[in-house]
């Protein structure tokens, strides 16, 4: 690859952008109007501004992607995360322009894209999925015969879904018929698809995660777990490496299973496959993730590996260079998510200009972020403005070094979620590592 168009923004376009100039590769970003002065744009080689703010004109705009990466000669395209990461639409425009989309195949995005469809392939490779509805849905007295033979409460979730949106748990029929209609009216307002499915709803479950690799010689390896249970209506607020509750055993059992579905989907690329695991130690399909992931880095801080490279090099047609049996596991790893919101105003975003801007540092902590002082936020977009990385020798050395970054970290002029993260990593249960997906429920009244 010679030079590779970022289609997205903010810190993963300045993460992608660093990667290839540590490869020797030229970038091309692009911009909407109101990120002129975004910093992914200053440390491109070039940027095009690919239309106005809003994203349907700009981020999600396939044509005017298309026509910057032939103006500017760009043989690859890597879509970071949100935005058209997991668009296969996308994915096989850029096949047919000749331009390499650093992902998997559009096949794939697309089989994968369907969660049901996702879970019912799951299911026949023998990958361990929640009880549910075999496919789509199609009526309320369908959801009413499947929930009466799973037993409440169940999730009615979008097909389609992702980021945490189309989802809601049904305790009783009443509940069941009033959330069927609305998750059907949001999956088509957020994913032009109002195809739903239903599921068991596991109660009090861990999130765990498994990152891997494939190449496209058949060639696959998992990378360890990540532990994303700490969240906020679905969205993810905290994640570590390892998880609190996976040992070797369960690890090498989760991650057998994460390749398992890659393979039986032909996977390639960096991906993700996410579990939901119970307090019996048992652990079901929730998803494909067939992008980078906003957590990937806690990941390459426990294992040394630069998955935004390897994606890269995947791409390419290189081989993977490193094999199951070489991968090593050190130490632990936190991610905070700064979000540009106000916890106290029911997390209400808050953009605006950062007018004073300290990033904490020293040994083991990383930031990746596309602030800067002076920088403007703009209404436009997700809220999340940086990540706050950590790495210690142990899981108590890792909530100190969160807890003293979270202290030096300054961010003036806005407000952020700061002292919302910072309660979380005091606060007894997650000390201890003993929580699970509802613990900003239990312990905050928000």
């Amino acid at each position: 690859m010679n030079k590779i168009l970022i289609a997205n923004r903010g810190e993963i376009a300045v993460r992608i952008i660093r990667a290839c100039k540590e490869m020797n590769i030229k970038t091309v970003a692009v911009y909407s109007d109101i990120d002129k002065d975004a910093l992914h744009t200053r440390l491109a080689d070039e940027a095009v501004c690919i239309g106005p703010a809003p994203s349907n004109k700009s981020y999600l705009n396939i044509k005017n992607i298309i026509e910057a990466a032939r103006m500017k000669g760009a043989d690859s395209i890597h879509p970071g995360f949100g935005f058209l990461s997991e668009n296969s639409q996308f994915a096989k425009i850029c096949e047919e322009s000749n331009i390499k989309f650093i992902g998997p195949k559009s096949n794939v995005i697309e089989l994968l894209g369907n969660k049901s469809n996702a879970k019912e392939l799951m299911k026949k490779a023998g990958v361990p999925v929640i009880l549910g509805s075999d496919g789509g849905v199609e009526s309320i007295d369908e959801a009413k015969k499947i929930a009466q033979k799973i037993g409440y409460p169940v999730m009615i979730k979008a097909a389609a879904g992702g980021g945490g949106k189309g989802i809601r748990i049904a305790n009783n029929e009443n509940e069941l018929i009033t959330n069927y209609n609305i998750v059907k009216q949001e999956a088509k307002i957020s994913f032009n698809d109002d195809e739903i499915y239903i599921e068991k709803f596991v109660k009090n479950p861990r999130h765990v995660e498994i990152q891997i690799l494939a190449d496209e010689y058949g060639n696959i390896i998992h990378l360890g777990e990540r532990d994303c249970s700490i969240q906020r209506n679905h969205q993810k607020v905290i994640e570590e490496t390892p998880s609190t509750v996976v040992d070797d055993k369960l690890r090498k059992k989760m991650g057998e299973a994460a390749v398992k579905a890659a393979k039986v989907a032909g996977y390639t690329s960096c991906g993700t496959v996410e579990f939901l695991l119970d307090s019996d130690g048992n652990f079901y399909f929730m998803e494909m993730n067939t992008r980078i992931q906003v957590e990937h880095p806690i990941t390459e801080m426990r294992t040394g590996i630069d998955l935004v490279k390897k994606q890269i090099k995947i791409a390419g047609g290189e081989k993977l260079d490193i094999t199951q049996k070489e991968i090593e596991y050190n130490g632990h790893s936190i991610e905070c998510r700064i979000n540009a919101e106000n916890p106290n105003k029911k997390f209400m975003p808050c953009p605006g200009t950062i007018n004073g801007l300290n990033l904490p540092g020293g040994n083991g902590i990383r930031i990746d972020t596309a602030i800067y002082d002076g920088y403007k936020i703009p209404p436009t977009y997700d809220s999340m403005i940086a990540k706050i990385i950590v790495h210690g020798t142990n899981r108590n050395e890792a909530v100190a070094k969160m807890k003293r970054a979270l202290e030096e970290l300054v961010i003036e002029g806005i407000d952020t979620n700061r002292d919302f993260l910072f309660d979380i990593i005091r606060n007894p249960d997650f000390i201890r590592g003993t929580f699970d997906t509802s613990f900003i429920e239990k312990n905050f009244n928000i």
